[in-house]
């Protein structure tokens, strides 16, 4: 079974069936015992990119926006057992040249990790998608607030929507989660999950 461990902030740990591990925007300093065989970083922001906390595989790839984004155009990897395509995110704070979202495949499901973002045209291609799970900022200072995420996730039409980010966080040290926020989600297959939590997909 393919197992989801939500480390807080916008920080994901994936362990496949097979055992493969892949991270997402490393930065909360939870469940860092697996060794990554695949990091991916949305984009350069000291809130997503410590890739140096999480321990690595002899073979690991570390995978950043500014590998999956190449003069306007975005790439597609594949990283042991894990099926990466970049996919367009931007908003006010976060310039689309620089910043990416992730959808991954795995294990026969398809994961959309938005990244730092709000509304993009593209959501509207992800409809077609048939995506397992959508995870969404929506902390409404550095990204989108919960009623646009809410607009994005029924645009999306994710089989389950995850609300991240929910509170902005400022400093290296903090980490927020605002539980209130998460649970304004409005969308059919609405999933809240609390930091430090395990969930098989």
């Amino acid at each position: 079974m393919t197992k989801l461990l939500y480390q807080g902030h916008a920080s994901f740990r994936i362990t496949s069936n097979r055992g493969e591990i892949a991270y997402i925007d490393p930065f909360a300093k939870v469940g860092l015992n697996l060794q990554a065989d695949l990091i991916l970083v949305t984009h350069e922001h000291f809130d997503h990119n410590n890739v140096d906390i999480v321990p690595k595989s002899k073979n690991c790839v570390v995978l950043r926006s500014s590998d999956m984004l190449i003069n306007g155009e975005y790439f597609t990897k594949d990283v042991s057992g894990f099926k990466i395509t970049a996919v367009p995110a931007e908003n006010k704070n976060h310039p689309i040249d620089r910043c990416v979202g992730y959808l991954v495949g795995v294990d026969e499901l398809l994961l959309y990790f938005a990244g730092d973002t709000s509304y993009v045209d593209y959501m509207k291609t992800l409809a077609n998608m048939d995506i397992d799970y959508a995870f969404l900022p929506c902390d409404g200072v550095f990204n989108m607030d919960i009623k646009e995420a809410s607009l994005c996730a029924r645009t999306i039409s994710a089989k389950h929507t995850v609300p991240i980010h929910t509170a902005p966080t400022n400093s290296p040290d903090q980490i927020d989660y605002d539980l209130q926020n998460a649970e304004k989600l409005d969308v059919e297959g609405k999933q809240v999950i609390k930091p430090e939590t395990e969930i098989e997909l």
